[in-house]
C-alpha cells in the first residue's frame, strides 16, 4: 500500500503551512525581501538527518534505528543550516524519506518494539480505536512540536481504523498512519509561526511553540522534550524569566553536547566527508574506521573544551588536549598506551601532547586535513581555502575556469620535489596569484600532514618548509599557524556568526545593536561557547524578523 501522501500533496502541505505558519505580515515582509540578494528571515527549515535521527529516539526511544540514505543536504553561505531554508524535495528526496518512514513504522509496531505504543489493542487482527487514539494523542504534539488538534487526531485515528479494516491487523493500519505522519511537513519541517509581538507594536515574533522548537534544535539537536512544550502552553516562553528558566535548563544538561556537535560538525563542513577517499597504495592506514574516528575526536576535543571545561575559544587551535583511540594514535605516531575500565577496553582515551607540539589544536587532527585533501595528494590550496572560509568565515573566489592544474597534480616531475615546489610554480600565473595569497601560505603550514593526517618531516627525500605569514604574521610550522589563528579576531567573530545562523537559518543584521551586544558579551565571557549560546538563545533578535525589527535593544 503507498503512503496516504504523494509528493505533489507534501509540495501543497507546503505552501499551505508555510501560510498558515508565517502569518500575514510575516509574508509580506517576505515576498518583499525575496527580491533582494540577502538572507532573510526564513519560514521553515528542514530537520537535518541528525535531527531527524535523534528526534525519532527521542520520541520513540533509543532502541528504535533509522537506516537508509537522506537526500543530500544543501550548503549555503557557509552552512546546511541556512541550506536548509529550502522546502523543494526532488522526487528521488522525497522517495528517501517514504523508505524511512516505513522502516521505522514498522519498527515501532514489531513484536520487538510494541510496548512503545503504551497500549494493547483488544485483537491484532481488528481495529482498535481506543488504543489508536491513546498511541497518536501522544506522539503527535512530540512529533508536530506543538499541540494535535482535535481534528487532526480523530483523522490519524480514522485511518489507522481503515487500514486496519482493509488489512485485518491493527499494527498495519497504525504502521502506515504513522509512515504518513513521519513525511509530513509538520514533521520533516521546522514552520516558524509568526504573531504580532504585543511588547513592539507592529512587529511579529515567534509563537511560543515555534521558540520551544529552535531553542530545542539549537542546543540539543532534537524535538522539544515535554517541559519545553509544557512551557510554550502555559505562555512562560514568552516571559523574559520563563525564557530564561528554559535556556538555562536546556544548557546545564548534559545534552547541549550534542546541539554543540551539531553546530560544529556543519560549521566544519563533516558532511563532506561522505566524499573522503584515499589512495591505498598510498595511504593504507588510512581506512573507514579511521574516517569515522577521526570525525569523532575532533567533535570530542571540542566539546570537552567549549562544553565540559569551558574554555577559551580561541584556544581550541592550541590546545594540547585530545582524545585517541589506537588506532588513530598509530596513524598520529604517538605512543598511546590503551587501558581498561572494569575490565572492559576503553576506545577512546585521553591524552595531552607535549607543549608546543605541532599535533595540537584541531587544525592539525585528521578531522581537518584529510577532509580537505584530494585522494592521492596534499592541498595547501584546499586547506587554506577551507580555513579562510569555516573558521574565519571569509570568502575565497573560486578559480577561473580556464586555469590548468598540472604543475600541482604532477607529483611525479624531478624538479618540482615538494608541494610547496609545485604551488609555487602554478603560482607564477598571472591570473592565479591573488586567490593563492589568501590560501597558500596556511595550506603551506600544514604539509607536515599527509593527505591520510600522519605527520612526516620530509617530502620525496627533501625537507618540508612550513613556514608562512598569516595576515602579516609570520609563522613557522603547523602549531605557529595554529598560534596565528588563535590570534586572528575573525576567529571570535565567525563562530559567533554561525552560531547565530545555525540557531536562525538567516545571517546576523551586522549593524543591529542586539548583534552588537552579542559579540560583546561573547567577548566578556573570554569566549566562552556556552555563553556566547545562551545570549543567542534570550536575543530577541533570534525571534523576530530582521525585515520588520533591526535595532530593537535586548531587554
Amino acid at each position: 500500500m503507498k503512503s496516504i501522501y504523494g509528493k505533489k500533496l507534501f509540495a501543497l502541505m507546503i505552501g499551505a503551512s508555510a501560510i498558515a505558519y508565517a502569518g500575514p505580515s510575516a509574508m509580506a515582509a517576505s515576498a518583499q525581501a525575496a527580491a533582494e540578494p540577502v538572507k532573510t528571515f526564513p519560514t521553515s527549515l528542514r530537520l537535518s538527518p541528525s535531527q531527524y535521527k535523534q528526534s525519532i529516539a527521542d520520541v520513540f526511544g533509543e532502541s528504535v534505528e533509522v537506516n537508509g540514505r537522506f537526500e543530500p543536504e544543501l550548503r549555503d553561505g557557509g552552512l546546511l543550516a541556512i541550506g536548509a531554508r529550502t522546502t523543494n524535495v526532488t522526487d528521488g528526496g522525497f522517495q528517501a524519506y517514504d523508505e524511512i518512514a516505513r522502516e521505522v513504522s514498522a519498527e515501532i509496531v514489531d513484536p520487538q518494539h510494541r510496548t512503545l505504543m503504551g497500549c494493547t489493542p483488544k485483537s491484532d487482527k481488528k481495529r482498535d480505536d481506543s488504543c489508536a487514539r491513546s498511541f497518536f494523542s501522544r506522539v503527535g504534539p512530540l512529533l508536530y512540536r506543538r499541540p494535535f488538534s482535535r481534528n487532526e487526531l480523530d483523522d490519524v485515528v480514522k485511518a489507522a481504523g481503515q487500514g486496519a479494516d482493509k488489512l485485518n491487523d491493527f499494527y498495519s493500519g497504525v504502521r502506515l498512519t504513522l509512515a504518513g505522519m513521519l513525511i509530513s511537513p509538520e514533521f520533516l519541517l521546522r514552520f516558524k509561526k509568526m504573531e504580532p509581538d504585543p511588547a513592539h507594536r507592529g512587529q511579529d515574533r515567534l509563537d511560543a511553540y515555534s521558540k520551544a522548537t529552535a531553542l530545542s534544535y539549537f542546543l540539543w539537536n532534537t524535538t522539544p522534550d515535554q517541559e519545553l512544550l509544557d512551557a510554550a502552553k502555559s505562555g512562560e516562553l514568552n516571559s523574559r524569566e520563563g525564557l530564561e528558566k528554559q535556556v538555562d535548563r536546556l544548557l546545564a544538561s548534559p545534552r547541549v553536547a550534542d546541539g554543540v556537535r551539531g553546530l560544529f560538525a556543519d560549521m566544519m563542513g563533516f558532511s563532506e566527508f561522505e566524499h573522503v577517499s584515499k589512495e591505498a597504495a598510498f595511504f593504507p592506514n588510512y581506512t573507514s574506521t579511521i574516517k569515522q574516528q577521526s570525525q569523532e575526536q575532533t567533535l570530542r576535543t571540542i566539546v570537552d573544551h567549549v562544553v565540559k571545561r569551558r574554555a577559551d575559544y580561541r584556544d581550541l587551535f592550541t590546545t594540547p588536549n585530545t582524545f585517541l583511540t589506537i588506532d588513530l594514535a598509530a596513524l598520529y605516531g604517538v605512543p598511546l598506551v590503551d587501558t581498561t575500565d572494569n575490565g572492559q577496553p576503553q576506545r577512546w582515551i585521553k591524552y595531552t601532547y607535549p607543549e608546543k607540539d605541532p599535533r595540537s589544536g584541531i587544525l592539525a587532527q585528521a578531522g581537518f586535513t584529510t577532509l580537505w585533501s584530494p585522494a592521492g595528494r596534499t592541498s595547501p590550496t584546499g586547506r587554506g581555502k577551507a580555513l579562510r572560509e569555516m573558521i574565519l568565515c571569509q570568502i575565497v573566489p573560486p578559480p577561473p575556469g580556464n586555469v590548468a592544474f598540472n604543475f600541482v597534480e604532477d607529483t611525479t616531475n624531478p624538479n618540482l620535489k615538494t608541494t610547496r615546489d609545485r604551488i609555487t610554480a602554478h603560482r607564477s600565473e598571472a591570473m592565479c596569484a591573488g586567490c593563492h595569497k589568501l590560501t597558500d601560505p596556511q595550506g603551506l603550514a600544514l604539509e607536515n600532514f599527509d593527505s591520510a593526517g600522519q605527520l612526516r618531516q620530509r617530502e620525496n627525500g627533501v625537507v618540508i618548509d612550513a613556514s608562512g605569514e598569516f595576515n602579516g604574521v609570520k609563522f613557522d610550522g603547523p602549531y605557529g599557524l595554529a598560534q596565528a589563528v588563535r590570534n586572528d579576531p575573525a576567529v571570535t567573530s565567525c563562530v559567533a556568526q554561525r552560531a547565530f545562523e545555525y540557531e536562525t537559518g538567516y545571517t546576523p543584521p551586522k549593524n543591529d545593536p542586539q548583534w552588537k551586544q552579542i559579540q560583546d558579551s561573547f567577548a566578556a565571557s573570554k569566549y566562552d561557547v556556552v555563553a556566547l549560546l545562551r545570549q543567542i538563545a534570550l536575543s530577541d533578535l533570534s525571534y523576530t524578523s530582521p525585515t520588520k525589527t533591526l535595532t530593537t535593544a535586548s531587554k
